[in-house]
């Protein structure tokens, strides 16, 4: 079969198969030549080899029911239950799995087979956590008096009985009540002993140990995510999914199930989600979710160049998914037939109210069952979580044995015909919009084709002169030549062909001259090679127009898009991209966007992480140009992103470093002890498109001990080693660029200071040694990363500090010199709108003064970072007249804008005689305050 001997001879010999009879020799070598993890597990456990060669005895066994496998297991010693669970899992998949080879079971029957499995490992190891808990922590009892069980909600195929070969197991845990154990040497609050058998079971099934894993345990779909407790109670629950609930999550709970039902409590928590899940009434708004969730996947399959996925590419698994469980969506509240965890048995109900034809549902199932059947044996080669077909002979030679095929090439075909008749289906739920009617491209299609030259041509454009018609064809042309030297391909060209005429006539219709046409090939030169984003823009019209209407309002945006392809993706969806958010938004898309994403997988996760940004920063920056969002609230979004980007960064870096070392002492994972204090623009809410982050690490470690971890270090190194890893975190240049430069010059002795400061020291130095400069600084800090108790201590240190009574003629020659010297290091030229006389650092300099100077009277002035509020304290304080307040205010709105739009580029931007009347006003302010009396 062309396989080498590297692949299972070894096995071969080493479970003797040469001694076999040849019938069995020529078994074993099927087996061996089709699956890599069959090798293994039978050197491993070689007693389970007349098994798999007894066809009769192997059918026999998949008839029983699964057994505990730690219900013969005497010893409650933790390396021997991690041991047998995996042995008996890799025991159990080694017969599916030559089940399948030697075709002894239906693909429907192998998946539910494989999901009963998973529930019977899962429940051992559940009960074996929960009898070691109760052993340290006493027992949790319901109302009954009975123990009170921790609920498993299986997601996704685990919950539908559809469960893959290798699949990750989606879990949320949770809990019928709060109360605290009994029976124990000391009691426990309920989500603590739940918090603490969650993290029992999940090393249990997820560890990797010499035996291997049981199963990859994602939490990430319980609420809040990574940063939400391991363990809710049924209260929790209900009000997270009634008050902050998302469609999406809607989608994953609709094949939740209790894996450990109980009866009573199992009960109750269905019927608590129920409401949540199903509509009352006939819900058409999960078309629309469907077709944003179908964007995201379709986004990132580009994004990671996925192809021959049969998951997530056109046609894939995910399509029938997604066209069966949002029918179920728009008409399960009215109809209980319709509320199946199986995709199968809700294929049947839709059969049976007519909402697809028998024939439909018969191509549906069968097309799906083809895939799953594909995806077993994919998966069953080597135990891995993979859905793309190889590439390579070796992998399509396993991959034919697994399915007892000998043909790639009509295999291959079978699965295009399987997925073009499931996206056929899928195409009558989500509708593309039409295309320019034919004869409006014309004039394109000509420029496109001809050889004139350009002023020969230039008449046709008759919405432009002709010496801008004529430098509009030459641009054209010019990335004509560079698409015939590059290795653009024939479906490519073929792409461009239909586009160009497109783009022209959308540029008659915005009036639009060469420039805009150049900033748009700018784009379409960066995605010539990459013809999923050509066809991408063709199959949604839509954003083509976007991409035609950004380029014309803003150079920035233009190089931004063509910098970074990927964010194409957001112009599919207008009403999408110009939606304002608020900070829960944005923290639910990042939310969305790395549930698509392995854990383990880091240099994925920065490289979303910064996609993400991007992305979000591109949607922000269009709700600016277009008027949707006033200056004061863009800069709202853009801290509001960067504080959710960086919350993420430190939890991503928290779960690695404790991971590695363990808990520092006195921390836990809801009160790391540790906080992130913003100075400058993000500290002052004011942050702009190109803006660096200003932070100070703290910590509040008191100990010297250890780390909880086998690789223990002292836990105020940790500490440091934290900070040094958010940083690189968002630092480091990935594909996409760096996700934020940090500064973190603002902590206390500079650079020659430590990198993470305890909170005790941070105030001793801003009380005894700080300069003024920095005083002034901590006007614009606020914490925006750490616990309510973390945030408290902080709050107080910058009252403290900012409220000391301050010698005012010493104060304003502080403030004035420090201002000196800045204008000396940047220069002070008309057109610097932050440097110059009367620009913006002179205004945040009269603020800051205000503060330091009358806080201990006005403690108001200090209670916001942000200049326009500290103005408005002022006013209220009577440091300023108000019509003076009113005049900065108006001055710095208008300063800062200006530089947004230096940013952007876009066509319309404040005149110099407003900017110069704003600067005239902010220095009489000036000389008001800082002139000697």
């Amino acid at each position: 079969m062309g396989i080498t001997d590297q692949y299972w001879q070894q096995s071969f010999n080493q479970l003797n198969g040469a001694e076999l009879p040849a019938g069995a020799q020529q078994q074993l070598r099927v087996l061996l030549q089709a699956s890599l993890f069959l090798g293994r597990t039978l050197c491993q456990q070689p007693e389970l080899l007349p098994l798999l060669l007894d066809k009769t005895a192997l059918a026999a066994q998949l008839s029983q029911p699964w057994q505990d496998p730690l219900v013969q297991l005497a010893a409650t010693d933790e390396t021997a239950v991690f041991s047998c669970l995996r042995r008996y899992r890799n025991r159990a998949l080694a017969i599916l799995l030559t089940a399948d080879i030697y075709q002894l079971q239906s693909t429907e029957l192998g998946l539910a087979r494989v999901s009963s499995l998973a529930d019977s490992l899962i429940n051992s190891a559940y009960r074996w956590a929960y009898q070691l808990q109760q052993q340290q922590s006493g027992t949790p009892y319901d109302e009954q008096g009975k123990p009170m069980p921790m609920l498993i909600l299986g997601m996704g195929k685990l919950g539908g009985r559809e469960l893959n070969f290798s699949s990750d197991i989606d879990l949320i845990f949770t809990y019928p009540a709060h109360g605290e154990t009994r029976d124990g040497r000391r009691p426990l609050e309920h989500q603590q002993f739940f918090t603490k058998l969650g993290q029992k079971l999940i090393a249990a099934l997820h560890q990797v140990t010499a035996d291997g894993f049981v199963y990859r345990v994602d939490m990430r779909l319980r609420p809040f995510g990574d940063s939400g407790p391991l363990a809710l109670s049924f209260a929790a629950l209900e009000d997270y999914y009634q008050e902050q609930g998302r469609d999406w999550e809607r989608y994953a709970l609709l094949k939740a199930r209790v894996l450990n039902p109980d009866g009573q409590h199992s009960q109750e928590l269905q019927q608590l989600l129920k409401p949540f899940i199903y509509r009352r009434y006939i819900d058409f708004s999960a078309i629309e979710s469907l077709r944003r969730m179908k964007q995201l996947i379709e986004q990132e399959n580009r994004r990671r160049n996925r192809v021959d996925n049969i998951k997530l590419g056109a046609g894939g698994i995910r399509e029938v998914e997604f066209v069966v469980q949002t029918l179920q969506l728009i008409r399960g509240g009215r109809i209980p037939q319709l509320q199946q965890q199986s995709l199968l048995l809700a294929l049947d109900g839709l059969v049976q109210h007519q909402m697809l034809s028998a024939q439909q549902a018969r191509e549906l199932k069968a097309d799906y069952l083809f895939l799953r059947q594909i995806e077993q044996a994919l998966q069953g080669i080597d135990d891995k979580q993979t859905q793309t077909l190889p590439s390579d002979n070796t992998g399509r030679c396993q991959l034919l044995s697994c399915l007892n095929e000998t043909d790639w090439s009509a295999l291959q075909q079978r699965i295009v015909a399987a997925m073009a008749r499931v996206h056929l289906q899928f195409k009558q739920v989500i509708d593309h919009e039409d295309s320019p009617e034919q004869q409006e491209l014309g004039v394109g299609r000509l420029l496109w084709g001809s050889q004139l030259p350009a002023a020969e041509l230039a008449e046709q454009l008759d919405w432009l002169d002709t010496e801008a018609a004529i430098a509009l064809i030459e641009h054209l042309q010019a990335f004509r030549h560079d698409c015939q030297k590059r290795s653009v391909g024939p479906r490519g060209h073929d792409f461009l062909s239909k586009l160009v005429p497109i783009l022209l006539h959308l540029l008659q219709t915005e009036q639009a001259d060469s420039l805009v046409l150049t900033r748009v090939l700018g784009v379409f030169r960066q995605i010539m090679t990459r013809t999923a984003y050509l066809e991408l823009l063709y199959e949604n019209p839509l954003a083509l127009q976007q991409l035609v209407l950004l380029c014309t309002q803003s150079g920035w945006l233009a190089g931004q898009l063509a910098r970074y392809p990927m964010l194409l993706d957001e112009l599919i969806d207008p009403e999408q991209l110009y939606r304002v958010a608020d900070k829960a938004d944005y923290q639910d898309r990042l939310r969305q966007y790395l549930l698509r994403v392995p854990e383990d997988d880091l240099e994925l996760l920065m490289e979303t992480l910064r996609q993400y940004k991007q992305a979000q920063q591109l949607r922000i920056a269009a709700a600016d140009i277009s008027g949707a969002l006033p200056l004061m609230q863009v800069s709202d979004h853009l801290t509001w992103l960067a504080e959710v980007v960086m919350e993420q960064v430190v939890t991503l870096a928290w779960q690695q470093m404790t991971a590695r070392y363990g808990l520092p002492e006195g921390a836990s994972d809801t009160d790391r002890g540790f906080a992130v204090i913003a100075y400058g623009k993000l500290g002052g809410l004011e942050l702009g498109y190109g803006s660096d982050l200003d932070l100070v690490f703290l910590h509040q470690c008191d100990s010297m001990g250890s780390t909880s971890g086998d690789k223990a270090i002292d836990s105020r190194q940790f500490y440091l080693k934290l900070s040094q890893r958010v940083l690189h975190l968002a630092t480091t240049r990935t594909n996409s660029g760096v996700l934020y430069e940090i500064d973190t010059r603002l902590r206390p002795s500079g650079n020659s200071g430590l990198l993470a400061i305890h909170i005790a020291t941070y105030h001793q130095y801003l009380r005894d040694e700080a300069w003024t400069w920095e005083h002034q600084a901590l006007v614009r800090a606020r914490l925006i990363i750490g616990s309510a108790r973390m945030a408290a201590l902080f709050n107080q240190i910058r009252a403290d500090i900012i409220e000391q009574q301050r010698e005012p003629a010493k104060l304003r020659q502080d403030v004035v010199a420090m201002r000196q010297k800045l204008r000396s290091h940047h220069g002070s030229a008309d057109d610097d709108v932050k440097h110059s006389l009367g620009g913006i650092v002179d205004l945040e300099f009269i603020s800051q003064y205000l503060v330091l100077a009358h806080a201990k009277d006005y403690p108001a002035l200090y209670r916001y970072s942000d200049n326009m509020r500290i103005l408005d304290a002022a006013a209220e304080a009577g440091l300023l007249q108000p019509e003076q307040v009113t005049a900065l205010q108006q001055a710095y709105q208008l300063l800062r804008g200006w530089g947004h739009r230096l940013t952007l580029a876009p066509a319309k931007v404040p005149t110099e005689s407003r900017l110069a009347e704003a600067r005239a006003t902010v220095h009489q302010v000036w000389q008001q305050l800082f002139t000697s009396p």
